[in-house]
This record gives C-alpha cells, structure tokens and sequence, in this order.
C-alpha cells in the first residue's frame, strides 16, 4: 500500500552534519495529505520521537520537534518527489541510533510524539556519531 525507504545514513564525527531522506511510494496514497515523521531507536533503548511535519493548508507546512534535536535537526518534504528530508546539524555522540521514517494517513494536530499514530514505517538507516 505505502513504502517508505530511507537514505543517508552513515558514521560522522561529532559536530558533523548528514541528511536523511525518506521516498515513499504506493499507487493508493495522497503524500501531500499524510503527515511525515522521524523516530530513533539506539541499541537497548525504546524508538523515540525525533521530527513531524504536517500540512496547514494548502502551501504551508508545520514542523515539530523532540526537545533534544530542536535547533540542530530540520525536517523538510518535497512533494513533487514524495519525499521527506531530516537534515541533522552539529551531531553528537547520542545521536547514534537507526533512524525510521514514518508516515500517517490521518493528521490531526495532536499524536505526533506517539508511535501509535502512525501507520507505516520503512526499514531503518543507521547514524552512527563519533567522539
């Protein structure tokens, strides 16, 4: 029904940048409409709400962010390529993790931070950030 596959993972040094993209593809889905996210899951640790980004109206966007990213990490999408971004800025060591993109068919203006409201998730890419 819907794919979602990441990209641009890899092994940086701290204070180093990477982007993360996320294509998502399936003939019954309306991309523009469905709500995008970012979560993390480092080894023995639960996934963790990292960026959204939803519609607002018709050219306009909204971004929400994990308190421990905000500043440093951007989340973006591209319709015209079905595609969200997550540029990740000045990265630390407790960065590392596999990140997973997400989407959701119905977004509301609350739920974002929760696993539960999304409806489909890609493989993973790893992250990993040196000291």
């Amino acid at each position: 029904q819907v794919q979602l596959v990441e990209s641009g993972g890899g092994l940086v040094q701290a204070g180093g940048s990477l982007r993360l993209s996320c294509a998502a593809s399936g003939r019954t889905f309306s991309y523009s409409d469905m709500g995008m996210g970012w979560f993390r899951q480092a080894p023995g640790k639960e996934r963790e709400f990292v960026a959204a980004i939803r519609r607002s109206d018709s050219s306009t966007y909204y971004a929400y962010y994990a308190d421990s990213v905000k500043g440093r990490f951007t989340i973006s999408r591209d319709n015209a390529k079905n595609t969200v971004h997550l540029q990740m800025n000045s990265l630390k060591p407790e960065d590392t993790a596999v990140y997973y993109c997400a989407a959701r068919e119905v977004p509301g203006l609350t739920g974002w931070g929760m696993l539960s409201s999304y409806d489909y998730w890609g493989q993973g890419t790893q992250v990993t950030v040196s000291s």
